[in-house]
């Protein structure tokens, strides 16, 4: 095989530099699966793994991206042929092995999954982590037994990637949504994905009772922070909060009195570690039940391989909505 384009990051004098260059296979982290790639995406980590502003890489050099989608050249495992159009993502990608932000990949095989029919290279990757992340958000909810009835669903972050997807999926599935965002210029935005309402976070009190007045159902949270202790007071009883992200910081200063008062479920969303098994049941849901009808309002952005450095610094101060696509050829 001929050399490929990846983005690789380095660590320089204790500085992270990451730079386009030519790699082998040879090059490239072991693995079973060779995927030859035609889209990955931009998420928060990735801005982070590139930008050297959060520690995502654990070793150097390493090719960056959380994930990727294409089609299998090679494998050593039965399950997976030549010609098959696959998604990897999280597992360790752009953390210890290298990842997606290349024309080819090299992966073990358990973390290489099918996409179902339905879902092209370029859709699984206008999902991509994010969506992923939402809807494994959504399908742990739904075991709690969230429903619509037990009142409008609060999706944090609601700009982002991963919100963004969960105000579209969870309206699809018949939730009253309310987009919880600072941004104050998002509203025809958040709307055209299906919230029903706007609760704009810059300036409100958010209160320090041990149990305040209940406002949701649920909620999908990627902030973390005083948010995250202000969605756990703001619940109702039997609600499930899906914690996804730390944006606004890792700390959770609350009480006990919503657990043991309310009966309300916190539950950590980590979707690099997801079993095979549960990751293809999550693409199935993404191809059907799941599936957004208006993800061309989400992923509105594309940008080449060598293009993705310069955009990079929109994901860590938080100007970007929506997602942004990676085109790989």
């Amino acid at each position: 095989m001929e050399s490929f384009r990846a983005l690789r990051v380095h660590q320089e004098d204790g500085k992270i530099v990451p730079r386009l260059e030519q790699l082998t296979l040879d090059d490239l982290a072991p693995g079973n699966v060779v995927i030859r790639g035609e889209y990955s995406s931009i998420n928060y980590k990735d801005a982070l793994a590139t930008t050297g502003k959060g520690r995502i890489l654990r070793r150097f050099p390493l090719v960056a991206g959380v994930d990727i989608a294409g089609t299998v050249v090679s494998s050593e495992d039965p399950r997976l042929k030549p010609g098959d159009l696959v998604a990897a993502h999280g597992c360790g990608m752009s953390e210890t092995h290298d990842g997606g932000f290349a024309e080819y990949a090299r992966v073990p095989a358990d973390w290489v999954n099918k996409l179902p029919p339905g879902i092209d290279a370029r859709t699984a990757m206008g999902l991509g982590t994010a969506g992923f992340t939402a809807a494994l958000a959504i399908h742990r909810m739904e075991q709690m037994g969230q429903e619509p009835g037990m009142g409008p669903v609060a999706v944090t972050g609601a700009t982002g990637g991963v919100g963004s997807v969960a105000i579209a999926l969870l309206a699809g599935l018949g939730f009253k949504v309310t987009a919880v965002t600072s941004k104050t210029t998002a509203d025809d935005y958040l709307k055209g994905l299906g919230a029903s309402e706007i609760f704009h976070l810059k300036g409100r009190e958010l209160g320090t009772k041990p149990l305040e007045k209940v406002l949701w159902g649920g909620a999908v949270d990627n902030l973390g922070g005083a948010t995250l202790a202000w969605l756990t007071r703001t619940v109702a009883p039997y609600g499930s909060i899906a914690s996804i992200g730390l944006a606004q910081g890792p700390e959770l200063n609350t009480t006990v009195m919503p657990f043991i008062l309310r009966g309300v479920s916190l539950l950590g969303i980590n979707s690099v570690e997801v079993p095979l098994g549960l990751r293809a049941e999550i693409w199935r849901h993404l191809a059907g039940d799941l599936k957004p009808t208006n993800l061309g309002l989400i992923a509105t952005r594309e940008v080449t391989l060598d293009q993705v450095l310069e955009v990079v610094d929109g994901w860590v101060d938080g100007s970007i909505t929506g997602r942004c696509l990676v085109r790989l050829r």
